[in-house]
């Protein structure tokens, strides 16, 4: 369907714009890290229950294969699919062409090859210590180069722009790219420059600008953009827009000492780290209404709305996640969780459960316009969709339950062995939960393979580039 276009955007193929070769080789790395990078997750979960399945190989064991997996989930899966789409939406957004294209294709190898690159080194003992900041320096350094480049990019294609408002999609994307490339510098410095007690609560800055300044922002990028998109519905409302951005850019830079209460920290700085831990929940439940609001009147046809399916998913697992992440950052919620599986359910249920799969919804609403022609198999993607809610719902329950149960154990005194003992069944169920998304994952891989192996469809009105059906989430308007 044609879009209906006003103002200086009159008269403008949109999709024209928009460099498909860059889109379709960031996609392309991203799709294939989504098979990879999860399932060592799964491979990992399975050590907990039959440490020596793997062998007695240093490389394969926990501590050297879990950086892989985290980093390869973060610069791999979701950052690969979030830059993709960023050289999809940015150019619809500004009306003008992202500059230096002639370089896209090139940095979408040089950030994926070093990404890999750095994977293969981490089980040798490359590893910096730093969570998500643990490759080595040959590979920090072209990831910053290529965040700093793209960071250009779209800052010159937003200043080029056609009409001078900022939708909310692109203020997001600004902070991202402009927070993370500072972010880099210190990840880049920090295993040199600072020790002790000082490292570490610059550790916890780190980790959670990287969560919060890097993930956050980009994934509300790829769902303030697709979600209006697929629903056919303009955003909510543009004031809770306001409030959401400037309350995640005041409180997040403060939250990443909360990780360390009851450490030799100063108790002022754990104490700030505390408050506005919880005065995130704003920005939280400020988007969470824009998105709701997004979707009012528009639920009669949401079964057949992929896109809208894992956008709208991804948002109710940014509820539970965050509600975690704020209660757990309080000393009494803290005591009997620290350290134990509740933390972890927290940070799956918020990387994986929302950002990753927002960057799957992005990429669903995508691909079939990027191979200009319709999904695949729609039921496939359901299934797909279903497997990963069930497997990644699984994950977030039975972790927390066993988080809660263990951390009270040890406050009773129990031997931490026999905790670990009660453990297992939790642990048994969290691997089954990771084949089933790790199973969900590789359905959607297949079916958008198969949509881009597939001979584009006969349109009556002529070809129409980029076109997908409702079942993909509608035609862009």
């Amino acid at each position: 369907m044609a879009e209906t276009l006003r103002g200086r955007f009159a008269g403008i193929d949109l999709d024209e714009l928009v460099d498909w070769p860059v889109v379709r080789t960031w996609l392309y790395w991203g799709m294939f890290w989504l098979l990879v990078t999860p399932s060592i997750g799964v491979a990992l979960s399975g050590l907990f229950n039959y440490p020596d399945y793997l062998g007695t190989t240093l490389g394969l064991t926990f501590g050297r294969l879990r950086p892989v997996h985290v980093n390869g989930v973060i610069f791999g899966a979701f950052s690969s699919l979030f830059i993709g789409e960023c050289y999809y939406l940015v150019p619809r957004l500004c009306g003008v062409r992202v500059p230096w294209p002639r370089w896209s294709v090139s940095l979408a190898w040089l950030w994926n090859i070093s990404v890999a690159a750095a994977l293969i080194s981490l089980p040798f003992g490359e590893n910096h210590g730093l969570e998500a900041g643990e490759f080595p320096l040959f590979a920090k350094i072209p990831i910053f180069l290529v965040v700093a480049v793209a960071t250009a990019q779209f800052l010159i294609a937003i200043g080029r722009r056609l009409e001078p408002p900022l939708y909310v999609a692109l203020w997001y994307l600004i902070g991202a790219f402009v927070w993370t490339t500072m972010n880099l510098v210190l990840g880049i410095i920090l295993p040199y420059t600072i020790s002790g007690i000082n490292s570490a609560a610059f550790h916890g800055l780190y980790i959670h600008y990287i969560v919060g300044l890097w993930l956050t922002p980009a994934g509300y990028v790829l769902i303030y953009n697709f979600l209006p998109l697929s629903v056919h519905n303009p955003i909510y409302g543009h004031k809770l827009s306001l409030v959401g951005f400037w309350s995640l850019a005041l409180f997040y830079p403060f939250v990443g000492i909360h990780h360390y209460l009851y450490s030799p920290i100063a108790d002022w700085a754990e104490t700030i780290a505390i408050v506005t831990s919880m005065l995130l929940i704003i920005p939280v439940w400020t988007v969470l209404v824009n998105f709701f609001g997004t979707v009012k009147g528009r639920w009669e046809a949401f079964g057949q709305n992929l896109p809208a399916k894992f956008l709208i998913m991804g948002a109710l697992m940014y509820l539970a996640g965050c509600f975690q992440g704020s209660t757990e950052a309080l000393r009494s919620i803290q005591q009997p969780t620290h350290f134990t599986d509740f933390v972890i359910s927290h940070s799956h249920l918020t990387v994986f459960g929302t950002f990753v799969v927002w960057a799957m919804g992005g990429l669903v609403y995508v691909w079939p316009r990027a191979c200009g022609r319709e999904l695949w198999s729609f039921t496939m993607g359901n299934w797909a969709f279903w497997l990963i809610t069930v497997g990644i719902s699984t994950m977030g329950l039975v972790l927390t339950a066993a988080g809660l149960q263990q951390g009270f154990q040890w406050m009773a005194g129990t031997e931490w062995l026999d905790t670990v003992i009660s453990m297992r069944p939790y642990w048994l169920v969290r691997t089954v939960g990771g084949i089933t998304m790790d199973i969900g994952m590789t359905l959607l891989v297949i079916n958008l393979m198969m949509t881009a192996l597939t001979r584009p469809a006969e349109v009556a009105e002529g070809p129409a580039f980029g076109a997908a059906p409702v079942p993909a989430g509608g035609a862009n308007r």
